[in-house]
C-alpha cells in the first residue's frame, strides 16, 4: 500500500487548480435548498490508499434544525449553505501527539479555536469530489482522537455513529478509531462522485475538565479504499492499545499481590495490614481493569469510568493508604484520624463531581471553582496525614519507613497531577508511544516497594509464628503436668477422667485431690472463658491458685471465694467452675459458679445458679449437700459435649449427653462419641463411682 504522505504534493496541486476554477462568491445559506452557485469542493483521486481528510472543514456551534421536508437535519444536507462557517485546517504540526493519549499526529480542539468554555452539539462538514476505479469500495475512518460523540451523514445519508445517541443527551464513550463504509460507486473506468460529509459532535461538559484544547476533531478522519482504510484504522486501534498498555499489565500485579497479602492474612490473622493492603491492592486493580474496557471497548461508558475512577475510588483510595501505613506501623496515636476519614472522603466525593462538571447544568461556576478549592485543601489535609503517618514510621521503625517514603511522596504528588499541568510542569511521558503519567510512575514504585515490603513482614510472621508454636507446645506440656491421671482408685472411690481440648491448647481444667488424713477427696472442675494460648494461661493460673488453697482449706465454699478474688481485675477474665468434698463416708458438699450440673446416676443434680468466677467481688456462690451410696456414679462435664456441632450445624445437646450417661458408658467412650459428632469445645468429663466396699 503506498503511504499516503506520498500523495500530499500531487493532492497541494489538485486543490490549488480546482480552488482557481471555483466561484467564491454564493447567497445566504436557506434550508434544503441549493444557493445556485458553486461551493468550494475537494478533488481527491483515489487508488488503493487512503487520504486523511485535513480540510478545509467548515464549522459551527450548535445544533442543526430539521429539515421539513426530508426530516432530515438540514445541515448534513449536501445542497446546504455552509460558506459562512468557520473554516477549519485539522493538518497536524510535526511532532504533535495528543497530551493525555500520547496518540500521534493530534489538533487542538474547538476551545482552542474561538470557543472557550463552550460544551454541547457542533457540525464539521466537508465537500469531496472523489475519482476512483470502478468497483471499488470506499470507506471512512472516524477520528482517532474526538471529543466526545458524532453522528457521521454523506450527502444527507446517516450510517454510523460513535456513542449512543438514543436520549436526550448522548452517552459517550472515550475516543476509539471507528470504521464506516460508504456506499459502493460503479461507473466507467473511472468513477467521479461528490460526497458532502458531515458530522454532527456532541461534547459533554465534563471534557472541558480535561484540558484547554479540548472540543470535537483531535485527529483528521481518513478516507479511502476500503481494504486500506480498514488497515490504517488497525494502526490506529494498534496506538491506543499500546497508549494504555500499562493499565491491564499494572491491574494484573496489583491484583496478585493483592491475592497475595489476604492469603497472608489467612496465615497470620493477628496482623490487619494484610486485609487493609489486600482489599485496597484489589481495588485498583479492579479500578485498572474498569479503565482498560472503558478505554480499548465501548463496553464501559466515560462517565462511568468517570464517576468511578476520578471521584469514588480516587477517594477511596486516598484514605485506604492512610488506614494501610497507620496499620502497617502499628501506629495508635491520633485515635480520631480513622474517624476524620469518613466526612473527608464523603467531602472529596463531592467536591471531585462538581470540580469534574458532572453537575455542570445545575451548579455555578463560582461554585465549582469553589469545590476545587475544597477538593485541594482535602488532599493536601490526607497527604499530610500519610506524610505525619510515614515520619512517625522512619521515627519507630527505621528502614521501613524510609522504604516507604519514596512512593508515599510520589503518590502525594501524583494526586496534584492536574493542578501541576496547569503550572506548566509535565506530568505525563510516551516512551515507546506508552503512555507513563506520574500516578502511573507512582503506582510502579509501589509495586516495587510493596513487594519487599511484604516479603520482610512474612519473613518476620513466620518467625513470630514459630516462637508462638513454641511457647504452645509449652504451654501443652505444662498443661499434661497438672492434668492428673485418666484412671485412679482412690479408698472407696473409682475415678476416671477425660480432657480433649478444641484446640492445641484448652481452656477446660479440673483437679482431683485427696487429703492426706482424713480420707476426703476434693475435686474441682470449670472452664475458663475464651481458648488458645491464653485461656491456657489462666488454667495454669487456677490450678496454681486450687493448690495452693487446698493447702489450708478443702471447703468447697472457700476455695471458690479465693479463686474468685484471683480473677477479679484481671482484663475480663471468667471462668465457670464447680468444687466438691467427698468424704470417706459420701457424705458430698457442692459448691457451684455458674457450671453445668452435674449427673448423679444419670439424672442432673438440682442445683442453685450462681455467677462465675471473675464476675463481680464479694460473689456469693450455691452450696448443695447430698449423700453418695454404695455404686452411685456422679459425672461432671463441661459445656463442650452439649455444644458440639456437626456438618449440618446441629447440636448434640443435653439430652443427647445424658442418654449417653444412662447408658453407663465410660468417659472415653463418651469423648469419643462427642468428636466423633462434632467437636466445637473442650471436652472434660470425670466420673466418681463409689465402690460397693472401700477399697484400700
Amino acid at each position: 500500500m503506498p503511504s499516503y504522505r506520498s500523495l500530499v504534493p500531487a493532492l497541494f496541486c489538485l486543490l490549488i487548480a480546482t480552488s482557481c476554477s471555483l466561484s467564491a462568491q454564493v447567497r445566504a445559506p436557506q434550508i434544503g435548498v441549493t444557493t445556485g452557485k458553486s461551493q468550494p469542493t475537494d478533488r481527491i483521486v483515489l487508488g488503493n490508499a487512503v487520504q486523511p481528510l485535513y480540510g478545509p472543514w467548515k464549522f459551527t456551534v450548535g445544533d442543526s434544525p430539521i429539515d421539513p421536508a426530508t426530516g432530515k437535519p438540514a445541515w448534513s444536507e449536501p445542497t446546504f449553505d455552509d460558506s459562512s462557517w468557520d473554516t477549519v485546517d485539522l493538518t497536524p504540526k510535526s511532532g504533535s501527539f495528543n497530551p493525555i493519549t500520547g496518540i500521534p499526529d493530534s489538533v487542538p480542539g474547538w476551545t482552542s479555536r474561538g470557543h472557550a468554555g463552550y460544551w454541547g452539539y457542533a457540525w464539521y462538514r466537508i465537500r469531496l469530489n472523489v475519482d476512483v476505479a470502478p468497483g471499488v469500495t470506499l470507506a471512512l475512518a472516524g477520528p482517532a482522537e474526538v471529543d466526545d460523540a458524532y453522528q457521521v451523514f454523506d450527502n444527507g445519508v446517516y450510517f454510523g455513529a460513535f456513542g449512543n445517541f438514543s436520549g436526550k443527551q448522548p452517552i459517550i464513550n472515550y475516543a476509539q478509531p471507528m470504521l464506516f463504509s460508504l456506499p459502493k460507486v460503479d461507473g466507467g473506468p473511472t468513477a467521479a462522485s461528490t460526497h458532502v460529509i458531515a458530522f454532527r459532535m456532541w461534547m459533554g461538559p465534563e471534557s472541558l475538565y480535561e484540558s484547554s484544547e479540548v472540543g470535537g476533531f483531535e485527529s483528521a478522519p481518513l478516507i479511502g479504499e476500503s481494504a486500506a482504510v480498514a488497515s490504517q484504522h488497525q494502526v490506529q486501534f494498534d496506538e491506543l492499545i499500546r497508549a494504555y498498555l500499562w493499565q491491564p499489565i499494572e491491574g494484573s500485579v496489583f491484583g496478585l499481590l493483592g491475592l497475595v497479602a489476604l492469603s497472608l492474612a489467612l496465615f497470620d490473622r493477628s496482623d490487619r495490614v494484610y486485609l487493609w493492603i489486600g482489599a485496597l491492592l484489589l481495588m485498583i486493580s479492579i479500578d485498572n481493569f474498569s479503565g482498560t474496557f472503558a478505554v480499548w471497548t465501548p463496553s464501559v461508558s466515560a462517565r462511568y469510568d468517570q464517576v468511578s475512577h476520578g471521584i469514588v475510588l480516587f477517594s477511596l483510595q486516598y484514605a485506604g493508604w492512610v488506614m494501610v501505613w497507620r496499620t502497617w506501623f502499628r501506629q495508635r496515636r491520633q485515635a480520631w484520624i480513622p474517624w476524620a476519614l469518613i466526612p473527608l472522603v464523603l467531602i472529596l466525593m463531592l467536591s471531585q463531581s462538581m470540580t469534574e462538571n458532572l453537575f455542570f447544568t445545575v451548579v455555578a461556576a463560582p461554585v465549582v471553582a469553589a469545590a476545587h478549592t475544597v477538593s485541594l485543601i482535602i488532599r493536601l489535609v490526607l497527604s499530610a496525614f500519610l506524610l505525619t503517618i510515614v515520619f512517625d514510621g522512619i521515627q519507630e521503625q527505621g528502614m521501613e519507613g524510609w522504604l516507604v517514603l519514596p512512593p508515599v511522596l510520589l503518590a502525594a504528588a501524583a494526586e496534584f497531577s492536574r493542578e501541576l499541568q496547569l503550572l506548566g510542569m509535565t506530568t505525563s511521558w510516551f516512551p515507546f508511544h506508552v503512555q507513563i503519567t506520574l500516578p502511573v510512575a507512582s503506582q510502579l514504585l509501589l509495586i516495587v516497594v510493596l513487594a519487599v515490603l511484604l516479603v520482610r513482614r512474612l519473613i518476620l510472621s513466620i518467625r513470630r509464628q514459630r516462637l508462638m508454636a513454641l511457647d504452645v507446645k509449652q504451654a501443652q506440656e505444662v498443661q499434661k503436668v497438672i492434668l492428673p491421671e485418666a484412671h485412679t482408685i482412690f479408698p472407696g472411690l473409682v475415678v476416671e477422667s477425660e480432657y480433649r481440648p478444641a484446640r492445641q491448647v484448652g481452656g477446660d481444667f479440673f483437679q482431683i485431690l485427696p487429703h492426706p488424713t482424713d480420707g476426703s477427696l476434693l475435686v474441682v472442675a470449670g472452664d475458663v472463658a475464651g481458648k488458645g494460648l491464653q485461656a491456657g494461661m489462666l488454667v495454669a493460673l487456677l490450678v496454681g491458685a486450687i493448690r495452693s488453697t487446698a493447702e489450708t482449706t478443702s471447703d468447697p465454699q472457700a476455695l471458690l471465694n479465693a479463686l474468685n478474688r484471683r480473677l477479679i481485675g484481671r482484663n475480663e477474665a471468667y471462668a465457670t467452675c464447680l468444687a466438691l468434698n467427698i468424704s470417706a463416708d459420701g457424705a458430698v458438699t457442692l459448691a457451684n459458679a455458674g457450671h453445668v450440673p452435674p449427673y448423679l446416676n444419670g439424672e442432673p443434680l438440682a442445683i442453685e445458679g450462681a455467677l462465675p468466677l471473675g464476675a463481680i467481688e464479694g460473689a456469693e456462690f450455691s452450696v448443695t449437700r447430698f449423700q453418695l451410696k454404695p455404686n452411685d456414679r456422679l459425672v461432671l462435664a463441661s459445656d463442650g459435649l452439649a455444644e458440639a456441632m456437626n456438618a449440618d450445624g446441629k447440636l448434640f445437646g443435653f439430652p443427647r449427653v445424658q442418654h449417653l450417661v444412662q447408658q453407663g458408658k465410660t468417659a472415653d467412650e463418651i469423648a469419643n462419641v462427642i468428636q466423633a459428632f462434632g467437636q466445637e469445645d473442650d471436652i472434660s468429663i470425670i466420673s466418681l463411682t463409689r465402690a460397693a466396699i472401700a477399697v484400700a
